[in-house]
């Protein structure tokens, strides 16, 4: 085998490896709360029965905030893990908010249409999207999907996210309810 060769496939691998870690995220620990985050997070938009949601208004819950898009498979790959979490804490101070990062509504829409048909009562979560006229917040749009967000029972962020949230970050967040 030339070196040459040699060279490429040692290549290749790194640019696997270097994939694979974007693509399932990195460690938690390694994503935490960064300065740029304001602690006192801001949020507020219109689930997609018409109904007025804000961050605000969930003081005394804590919250993961859950960036996605129909479009990323990581995303989709997650809401199982999301929708168990959220059935497993029923009746505790647990709230699981989704913020849809879809270019189009109606996207989010056919997709809110699917889960309303298909998933239980007990495993559904309110979710607004990013691109409405009503939706607002004074956080910056996540650079990677999915993206999350846990919020203390106060109001303040905790923890942050790019890629799939880890598994460690289930129990901090069992810590805070």
């Amino acid at each position: 085998m030339s070196a040459s060769s040699v060279s490429a496939r040692m290549l290749n691998r790194r640019r696997f490896a270097l994939m694979t870690l974007l693509c399932t995220g990195i460690p938690g620990s390694l994503w935490a709360t960064t300065p740029d985050l304001p602690a006192m997070p801001e949020l507020e938009g219109t689930t997609a029965k018409g109904q007025r949601l804000r961050l605000a208004d969930l003081k005394g819950q804590v919250v993961l905030v859950f960036f996605w898009a129909t479009d990323c498979a990581v995303c989709r790959d997650k809401m199982r893990e999301l929708r168990a979490n959220l059935k497993g804490w029923t009746g505790h101070p647990f709230t699981l908010l989704g913020v849809n990062m879809d270019p189009k509504r109606q996207d989010w829409l056919d997709y809110e249409r699917l889960v309303a048909q298909s998933i239980p009562e007990s495993q559904r979560f309110e979710s607004v999207w990013a691109g409405g006229s009503g939706f607002s917040a004074n956080l910056e749009r996540p650079s990677q999907l999915p993206s999350a967000l846990v919020i203390d029972k106060s109001g303040r962020l905790v923890e942050n996210y790019r890629g799939r949230v880890p598994a460690d970050a289930w129990n901090r967040i069992a810590d805070l309810i």
